[in-house]
């Protein structure tokens, strides 16, 4: 053999060597990442080779699988009422991928969840017969909340403080999830360039300054601490309070509101910034954040189970910037979610039972796998005491202060009123908040609503003009099922 041949031999059989360890590579290393890819079609074409199991609302399933006429995927995704359960379901998209609860149940939902498995599928890799995912929505309070919001751009969100159980969860403008399920490019462009976002869930990953239904949190610090005793106790409120550390003064929307050294019954009764301002310097930051991040803020992990996203407290504020948080304002932020669960821990003796929006998850049989009603923790947020007296103030911000729209004939209501300051000097139009709790023939519910934008004048907005009405159109629904 001469000397190129042998040359030309080796080189092959480099080449060979290479060829090999290359795909033992891909095969043993890359394999699941291929696999795994969300370009990868073998993936979508599995996805949908079988009906998807149901997310289920009040009974009744709220979505389905149907035969496509065409294509190499054998199923799509359908959606009843999509847009007004969108909120709740997300969607799951041939293209587009799963959110929400489609998302974090796509194993359950697809069959390939271990746990809907029979040992004969676990040796064959087949797939099993899907899962079901059982919300705890209630179907009217989830209509009652989509139709009081009407064209407002806006969410609310309902909860039963006693269990924890999400009974409603609606952002507007919505969107109907069946226009991406199969991957219609043009659908997904319209509703993701869509300036009034439809597909942001205000709900729960939203924050937004929460205004004066902060202010609960405040008087919830206060009386905790010891800073005044009785919700009735005359604070130490000058009207206006001139802010430590500036030439600025806080006064009041109402100039002629008593405020001027008002009790935090009055105070919450009238809105009075004054109060809470001060009452935040006097407390200290320290010790404010310490109370909201017991109702929940601050947590990077508040999962209904679809993770929301963070309210926050901030930190390292100076004393002007520690009187304007009093207020729901500075750089504080709060989803309508994370306001909710003030108002349930308030309305549930302060015990705040860990919120979720799904009940149970069950194999296609129906048998349960886990049932999360069972597991919901609790937490003492509050004392009883306090509790009760906030509950007895916010009652009187219903009856005769300003949240009168959220009356309702037979139910004890307690709520609070927010306003909170939009854009660079309140140059925009500001966010109209309300959060209350119902309670009538042993139900109880804890809402929060925010109107971000209407067709009402500028003059005209105000949480008790926009967002109480909206959320006495829940609590109505909540209490009389």
């Amino acid at each position: 053999m001469n000397k190129t041949i042998r040359r030309a031999s080796v080189f092959t059989l480099l080449l060979v060597f290479a060829l090999l360890v290359r795909a033992t590579w891909v095969q043993f290393y890359e394999g699941q990442a291929l696999a795994d890819d969300k370009d990868n079609r073998r993936n979508a074409i599995a996805l949908y080779s079988q009906p998807l199991g149901n997310i289920i609302v009040g009974g009744e399933a709220v979505t389905g699988s149907s035969p496509t006429t065409s294509g190499d995927l054998a199923y799509k995704r359908t959606y009843t009422d999509g847009s007004l359960y969108s909120a709740v379901t997300g969607y799951s998209s041939q293209a587009f991928g799963a959110t929400q609860l489609e998302g974090i149940y796509q194993d359950l939902l697809d069959g390939s969840d271990t746990r809907v498995k029979s040992v004969m599928d676990t040796i064959t890799d087949k797939r099993a017969a899907p899962g079901n995912v059982v919300t705890t929505i209630d179907p009217d309070v989830q209509k009652a909340a989509y139709e009081a919001l009407g064209d407002n751009k806006g969410a609310a969100v309902a909860i039963d403080p006693r269990t924890g159980k999400i009974l409603a969860v609606v952002s507007t403008p919505s969107y109907d999830p069946s226009r991406i399920t199969t991957g219609d490019s043009k659908a997904w462009t319209q509703l993701t360039k869509d300036a009034e976002k439809p597909m942001t869930n205000r709900a729960l990953r939203q924050p937004l300054p929460p205004g004066s239904t902060f202010k609960l949190v405040v008087a919830a610090a206060a009386l905790e601490d010891g800073l005044y005793s009785s919700v009735d106790k005359k604070t130490d409120s000058p009207d206006p309070y001139d802010l430590p550390d500036s030439s600025s003064d806080l006064g009041n929307e109402n100039p002629n509101a008593p405020c001027e050294n008002a009790s935090i019954r009055v105070a919450l009764q009238y809105s009075c910034n004054n109060v809470f301002g001060k009452m935040a310097v006097d407390l200290g930051q320290d010790k404010v954040r310490a109370m909201a991040e017991k109702f929940g803020f601050n947590d990077e992990e508040q999962d209904v189970p679809v993770r929301a996203y963070p309210s926050v407290y901030p930190s390292d504020m100076d004393k002007p910037q520690t009187a304007l948080s009093g207020i729901g304002q500075f750089d504080v932020t709060a989803t309508p979610m994370q306001i909710a669960m003030v108002s349930a821990a308030i309305a549930n003796g302060g015990k705040l039972v860990s919120p979720h929006m799904v009940s149970q998850i069950t194999d296609g049989g129906g048998d349960v796998l886990e049932n999360y009603d069972d597991g919901a923790e609790t937490e003492e947020i509050v004392s009883s005491d306090t509790a009760e007296q906030l509950q007895s103030a916010m009652q009187t911000v219903v009856e005769e202060g300003t949240g009168t729209n959220a009356q309702i004939p037979g139910a004890t209501v307690g709520g609070k009123t927010g306003t909170a300051q939009h854009g660079e000097k309140n140059s925009k139009t500001p966010y109209a908040w309300f959060t209350s709790y119902g309670k009538a023939d042993g139900k109880e519910v804890a809402v929060a609503v925010i109107i971000e934008q209407s067709n009402a004048a500028r003059s005209e907005v105000s949480g008790n003009g926009l967002a109480a009405p909206v959320a006495k159109k829940v609590m109505e629904a909540a209490l009389k099922n």
